[in-house]
Order: C-alpha cells, then structure tokens, then sequence
C-alpha cells in the first residue's frame, strides 16, 4: 500500500481540528445548560422555602403599606376566664381589631412614658391615686358607642362633651346645644360612671375605649386663674366671693393688700403640701386646678389614648377614627393659635413669684410634668 501524500496528511489533520472545536464547544454548551439549570433549581428552592417557613396567619394576606404605626396587644390576654366578658361587651371602634389596638407612634409612644413613669417607685406619690368616687365623678360614659371620657378642665373639655352630647343622642348635632346645657348634668344627658353599680364600672373600665385631654400643667393653671378669678362668670360667683377670700386670708404675706387674688396668692395655695384641709372646703369646684392624677387616675385606669391641647388639631381626628365615631360626628373648629403652648405667657406669669413657691409648686405637679412628657419650666432651672 502506498504510504499518503503530504496533502492527505494535511486534510486529515485539518478534520482532527474542525472536530475537536466543535467537541469543545459542545461540552462548553452542556456546561452552560447545566450552570442554568442549577441556578434556576436554587431559585425554586429558595421560592419552596420562603413559602414553607412564611407566617402561617400572614399567608395569603394582602399585604398593607409600611408606615409608622406599632401594635399594642390590650392586656386581657392574662386574665382569668371568669373575667372575660361576653361578646355583646366587646370593645367597638375601627381602632380594634380582636385584641389588638392600633395607633401611630407619638400615641403609642405617650403610654408607653405613662407605664414606665408609673412603675417609678421614686414617683409613686404624685403618679398613683385611689379610683375613688371623685374620679369616677370626673368620667362620662357614652354607652351606645362603647366611649369613657375623664374630665381635665381648662384643655378643651367643653367641646369634647359637647361631642358625647351628640353621640348620646340628646342633641342632632353640636351647633344645637346650648351652651347653659354643657355644663348642666341633670339636662346634657351624659351620665357619670360612679352612676353605675360596681359590677358596672368594672365592665366599663375594662372594655370602653378611654381616652383624656391634656396641656402644659403650669398653662392649665395659668388658665384656670383667669377664667376664674380674673374673668370670672357671673353665673359662678363663689370663686371670687367665697374661694378667693379663703385663699387670700391664709396665703397672702400683705395683710394691708385690698386687690382680689393675685397668681401669687393662688401659686401659694396650689404649692402647699397642706391645701388639703383648703379643697375640702371648696368641694369639687377645684377640679379646675388640682393635678391630671387626681382627676383621671392614669396609673390606676389602662387609657387607650391621651390627647394632648398642643397638638389637637393632629390628636382630635385621631381620637374620633380610634373610637370609631369620625363618620359620625366631628369635632368643633379649632381656632387658630389657640392650643400653642405661650411661652412668654408663662414667663409672665411666674416672673414675680420667688423661686421657693415655683418649687413647690412643681413638686406637687411633677407627676404631671413627667407622665405626660412635658418639660420642666426653664426659669426653674436658672
């Protein structure tokens, strides 16, 4: 056999080439398919075990918008099962769901500051009350909706009473009741809770959606001086004829001064750990002036909201959405400025008391000043 020619050793040598190229780039399109197959595994995989470990309560739910809210279980998960309450008792409103309370932040920020100062053993005196008759009188119980509103005179309070008024049914609407009525509780139609039996006030207490009003504690009282011994109505005379006179024959230092109460005067009274043996003289008529705690009991009674007259305009329509009564009434215009905290105003007012009778005031309403996150006044602390 002849042996092959040069060209045929060439031929052949270039097949061997052509066919091991494509044999490379067959196995590299094999590796190729198998890095996809791989990754595309690894992906169902990942989607098997997001779904098989996601919140079984979650699953299938549409999914809400992010925003600054937290959630707050109602503590009724710990109790016994003879004080759980029956269905019809449950709490109503659009704020609730099952045993869960939303609310934004600032809100839920305001009771966490409440817990935390009311379990201060250093603050215990000016943070903890009895629930007595004088703070169940101070409560107003709008049953239909399933609402307890406690009283802080001098924030803002008549409008909010105004708004039950509505809601109990005894006026159409706020612009219709007469401002002689508010006031007037054998005529407003709002009861009162000490008005109930104790079984009652239990149940109430613990299923009604709570909530209170509060300001700046030196402004209120600055508030509380004017309406009612500067500006004084004259279908409230006692303020200026019987409490004043007692006021100024106990604390004012210038015997031969003829002017009615003075701030001084009243500052005097207000500071003095023995104004005690004073209010059970005056009777009720010093809710206008005596602490947040004394009125409402906020360590001893579990608010679902507090709503705070510097920030009304925001804290009035989150109060009604809460209680779930925005679509049925509104809360009356807010007039411009109006719930600003003045500072010069107070300021003004403490310029000419001395030092000593602005700490004991204080002391008496520190409580207040720290369960509701306000500052301790500057010209205390030069």
């Amino acid at each position: 056999m002849c042996c092959p020619s040069e060209a045929e050793y060439s031929a052949k040598g270039s097949n061997n080439f052509i066919w091991l190229m494509s044999d490379n780039m067959h196995h590299q399109w094999l590796l190729l398919a198998a890095c996809f197959w791989v990754i595309f595994m690894f992906m169902v995989a990942s989607k098997f075990i997001t779904l098989t470990f996601k919140d079984p309560d979650g699953y299938g739910a549409k999914q809400e918008p992010v925003i600054l809210t937290a959630v707050t279980k109602v503590e009724e998960a710990h109790k016994p099962e003879e004080e759980r309450w029956p269905e019809e008792f449950q709490p109503t409103g659009k704020a609730f769901t099952g045993n869960l309370i939303r609310q934004p932040l600032v809100h839920m920020e305001r009771l966490e500051l409440l817990r935390n100062v009311c379990r201060d053993a250093a603050l215990r005196n000016l943070s903890h009350t009895a629930v007595s008759k004088f703070v169940l009188d101070r409560i107003f119980v709008c049953d239909k909706h399933k609402i307890l509103f406690c009283q802080t005179p001098k924030v803002g309070n008549t409008q909010w009473k105004k708004v039950l008024i509505v809601l109990n049914g005894a006026y159409s609407s706020i612009e219709d009741i007469p401002e002689n009525i508010v006031h007037d509780h054998e005529k407003n139609g709002l009861p009162r809770l000490s008005s109930f039996s104790d079984s009652e006030i239990k149940k109430r207490l613990n299923l009604y959606f709570k909530f209170f009003i509060v300001r700046d504690p030196f402004e209120r009282l600055i508030s509380a001086f004017k309406d009612k011994f500067v500006h004084n109505p004259r279908f409230e005379p006692w303020y200026r004829h019987e409490i004043a006179p007692g006021i100024i024959r106990k604390y004012r230092k210038n015997r031969t001064e003829t002017r009615g109460l003075q701030f001084e005067d009243f500052v005097r009274y207000l500071g003095d750990p023995n104004h005690r043996w004073l209010d059970v003289q005056f009777g009720d008529h010093i809710i206008h002036w005596v602490t947040y705690v004394e009125l409402c009991a906020p360590c001893e009674i579990t608010y679902s909201v507090i709503g705070h007259h510097e920030t009304l305009e925001d804290d009035a329509p989150y109060i009604l959405k809460a209680a779930g009564i925005d679509h049925l009434v509104s809360y009356p215009t807010i007039p411009p400025g109006i719930t600003v905290y003045n500072r010069t105003k107070v300021e003004r007012y403490f310029s000419g008391i001395s030092k000593r009778d602005i700490r004991r005031l204080y002391a008496r309403f520190e409580g207040d000043f720290k369960l509701f996150g306000y500052r301790e006044p500057d010209f205390l602390l030069n």
